[in-house]
Order: structure tokens, then sequence, then C-alpha cells
């Protein structure tokens, strides 16, 4: 008997387009014999869309407006086997939709409400990742009523980790409003974006040397399997938004030309990030790698990453034997497991 997913995309966060292309490929890609799957578009209002108006979105790649309130139909348990919840960023891959969906009681695909609420959240992540020995950048916390009532102390705390260095959206994801700081004059204008966009800000120290930037896929629940590593190389001071959907722009060499203990390094701190951070089903791990001091230094954890057939998470398990089809047909049987 075929099981019956319910395929969720768009949502309310800056990735909205992101998430219709990640859904468009994963539609295609569910094997029909085995799956019934109903996709439904959220709107940037959290309105969920009407049949018509999501494929309309999905093969447009742009969203309508309109829909039923988020409380919708679809979200009670009946009639649904399980759920892919193709949601990047906030109001989907931060807990929130994990909460509805387990408040409906239906299994859905990666991690739960504290797995996805903890690793969206770049402050949370590295408090838990230093408890768990996990190597970071160094970094600051940033508050916008701090900003605001004294900025001379926010600027302080930059200055004590140097420039250049990373100003960062806490609770966003694709680098959206992340800025490189390269001195003391720049600061302002980076903060003022990123508090315009989160209450928490992030301050990031760079490496004394330009790092390289590798990744590596997670798969599975309290037994989970890494990927192969893969490391990207881009034409930009750093993987932005433009860079990382704009064609051209960046490119992915799977398997990494690394040396086989960094490789094997990079695979075994990010299973100890995952499993830390109580992640469930999938993750991709972002590192940076220093190859002039060995460091190798772990950036950030993706509990819903790109899913596109070109996207990096599903080519690296397409490096391990695992095609883009059996990849997510995996993932919904991990969703069923989990439960």
């Amino acid at each position: 008997m075929k099981k019956r997913i319910l395929l969720l995309a768009g949502g309310q966060s800056g990735e909205h387009e992101v998430s219709l292309m990640s859904a468009k490929s994963v539609l295609a890609a569910l094997p029909r014999d085995q799956f019934d799957v109903t996709p439904v578009v959220i709107s940037k209002q959290g309105r969920w869309l009407p049949p018509t108006d999501t494929a309309r979105a999905l093969e447009s790649g742009v969203s309508a407006q309109g829909g039923d309130l988020v409380l919708h139909r679809a979200a009670s348990a009946e009639g649904y086997d399980a759920v892919f919840p193709l949601l990047h960023g906030p109001m989907g891959e931060d807990g929130t939709i994990q909460g509805l969906l387990t408040l409906a009681g239906i299994p859905f695909v990666g991690s739960g409400v504290l797995g996805s609420a903890v690793s969206m959240d770049k402050v949370m992540t590295k408090q838990v990742l230093a408890s768990a020995g996990v190597p970071q950048v160094a970094w600051a916390l940033a508050l916008r009523h701090e900003w605001r009532s004294t900025p001379d102390a926010v600027r302080v705390r930059a200055s004590n980790l140097g420039f250049p260095l990373f100003v960062k959206p806490a609770n966003l994801g694709s680098s959206v409003g992340i800025s490189k700081v390269s001195s003391a004059g720049e600061l302002t204008a980076a903060l003022d974006l990123a508090f315009g966009l989160d209450r928490r800000v992030i301050l990031e120290a760079m490496t004394s040397y330009k790092p390289r930037e590798v990744e590596v896929g997670i798969l599975g629940n309290d037994n989970p399997i890494a990927s192969p590593v893969g490391e990207l190389q881009f034409d930009a001071e750093f993987y932005d938004y433009d860079t990382k959907y704009t064609e051209g722009r960046a490119t992915m060499h799977i398997p990494a030309p690394l040396p086989e203990n960094v490789s094997e390094r990079v695979r075994a701190i990010a299973l100890t990030a995952f499993r830390a951070l109580d992640c469930a089903g999938l993750a991709r791990v972002d590192f940076f790698y220093v190859e002039e001091t060995g460091e190798l230094l772990l950036n950030e954890v993706n509990t819903m990453p790109g899913f596109t057939t070109t996207s990096m998470y599903p080519k690296l398990f397409e490096a391990a034997g695992i095609s883009y089809s059996e990849l997510v047909t995996r993932l919904v049987g991990l969703a069923l497991e989990k439960r």
C-alpha cells in the first residue's frame, strides 16, 4: 500500500524561493509506486495555498498570496503517513513547523523540535557544541537593545575579536544579512543590517589564513552515517546569497581534495555535532579547514539543507552511491522509524 506524503514548501523566510526549488526536485524524485504525494506551498504571509496555487508556485518558483490559515486541514493527522517539511530558515527549519506536526501526531522528515531549534540558532549551536568539545572560531554575542543603548560596548566586543570579522543574524540561513567587516568603520552598517533582521547577532572572528570551506552530509537517526566530504570554491569574499544561488559562481568538488586523515576528522566531528544537537534524519555540517595550521573549525549545522538535484547535500550522498531518489525515499523511511 502506498504511503501518503504531505510535502510542505515555501514558508515565511527569506529562503522561500530556494524551498520551492527544493520541493520541485523532491516531488519529481519520490517514487510514485511507493508514495502518493500532496504538495502544499506556504505563502510568505504564512497561508497554506490550495492545490491550483501550489502547482503554479512550484512551476514558476514564485509564490502566490491568499490561501488558508496556518492551521490548515492538511495539518490534521488524518490521511497522511508522513510529512516532508522542505522549509528552510525561520518558521520552518527552526522547530516551529516541527512543533505543529508533533502536536498533530504526524511523523515528519528531519530533526524534532529541539534539534531543529537549537541548530537554527547560531548562539545555541555554538554553546552546545562548545560543551561537546567541538572546535569553532572565536565569537561573541550582541543584542539589539545593547546596540541601541550602549553601542560602545558592542564595538569593544568586536574590537576584542579583531578585524576582519563577520557579523551574522543569529537565526537566518542562506547567508542572509551577513557582512564581512574589514575595519571598525564598517561595523555600524553591518550591525544595523543584522539587527534589522534579528534581535540577536553573532560576531565571528576570522582565521589568520583564508580557510577552505568543506561540507559533509549526515543521514540517519540514532545510528547516522556520514557522506564523503565535499569542498566549495567560489569567486567572492565569502559564500553569500548571490554566490550560493547564481549558476557558475561556485564549484563543488566531491570528494574534496584533502588528506584522508583530515576527511576522517571532518566526518567524525560532524557525527559528534549531529548527536550533540539531537538532530535526526539529515543534516549538512559545514567546516572551515585552515590548511596552513591544520585547524578544522565547525561553521554551522543545517537540519534542512538545500535539496535541488544540484545541491551539495544530495550530491555528497550521490558520491556515496545513494541516488537522489533513493535518498529521499530513505528520509521518509527514517521519519517513520523515528516515530
